[in-house]
């Protein structure tokens, strides 16, 4: 191993002494919780890995999944009293691998019990500038709406455009329609219009989604309701996704149930619900949590867009 990758591991084992250290300041606790689960994501754009048990049936399901975040078992830890807690471990996405992608990473979530989303902004900005000044860099930080964003950016209302215009602004990008829907081309304005030409040394945090993307957050009524959630850039990195936190077990088990449906329509095999998670999902505290993906912020902090370079060894050399 060159004097390269000993850097790159040396400024992951800083960055995670400074997480430990921001969290034990701030009191909340650090915990462990399974990799492996009788359920598994039903977020239709994540793939599993899954893996069988051989031991004695009394054990459970044979069919064991490997976590993509560890946010199920968290929040069964939230209904029981734990509190603020975090988990830096990780995670594992099949399919999921290229020049800025790794099939297993690590993911630092977090949870902050009676905060909101907006709240929880603030507090993933704090960390991501403290290891921003580990590094001796510092950023610009820039918060808006996503409705604000498309009309800033792209002179669109995101609510009320039609699908027709929102294909237009992505002409020549040879991406094929069908199948798209409105917000699959919304997505796609982020990932090919908007992201790609956000500064280098700007925090970018875009808050309150359409309520159509709200996966695991609380929807706000009006017109139109809204997502409370957000996600953090920094450049043109996607850092963190967070949410306030829903905490109604029907409507969570039916989101569930849409993303099976849509796993269904796409030919794709459905996934167990995690029944231990909606059995006790009632009883969480109202809260807020976050997750942030720690190679991604050591390519950012490394100045590099590879994300080989930030880790050991990579999938093909594991």
């Amino acid at each position: 191993m060159g004097a390269e990758p000993l850097a790159a591991l040396r400024l992951r084992a800083r960055l995670y002494a400074l997480v430990r250290a921001y969290f034990a300041e701030h009191q909340v606790l650090e915990v462990e919780t399974p990799i492996l689960s009788e359920a598994g994501n039903t977020e239709p754009n994540i793939e599993s890995f899954s893996t069988r048990f051989s031991g004695h049936i009394d054990a459970g399901a044979r069919e064991r999944w490997l976590r993509t975040s560890p946010e199920y078992p968290l929040k069964r830890l939230l209904a029981a009293g734990v509190g603020d807690c975090y988990e830096l471990g990780r995670v594992f996405r099949n399919g999921e691998a290229g020049g800025r992608h790794n099939p297993e990473f690590t993911m630092l979530e977090w949870y902050r019990v009676g905060w909101d989303h907006r709240r929880l902004m603030q507090e993933t900005i704090d960390l991501v500038e403290a290891a921003l000044a580990m590094v001796g860099r510092r950023a610009e930080v820039v918060v808006t709406s996503y409705r604000q964003l498309f009309l800033d950016e792209l002179g669109i209302d995101p609510a009320h455009a039609p699908v027709d215009d929102l294909r237009v602004l992505m002409a020549g990008s040879g991406i094929a329609p069908e199948g798209l829907g409105h917000d699959d081309w919304l997505d796609l304005l982020i990932t090919h219009r908007l992201q790609p030409a956000f500064p280098r040394d700007r925090i970018t945090v875009i808050h309150d989604y359409p309520a159509s993307q709200c996966a695991l957050a609380r929807i706000r009524p009006g017109e139109p309701p809204l997502a409370e959630r957000f996600e953090l850039y920094l450049g043109r990195y996607e850092l963190a996704n967070g949410y306030h936190e829903l905490n109604d077990a029907a409507e969570q088990r039916a989101r569930f149930e849409r993303d099976n449906a849509v796993r269904r329509a796409r030919g794709r095999r459905e996934v167990p619900l995690d029944e231990r998670l909606l059995g006790v999902l009632d009883a969480m505290p109202g809260c807020a949590g976050v997750a942030l993906g720690m190679e991604r912020l050591l390519m950012c902090l490394a100045d590099t867009d590879a994300i080989a370079d930030v880790l050991a060894f990579p999938f093909a050399e594991a």
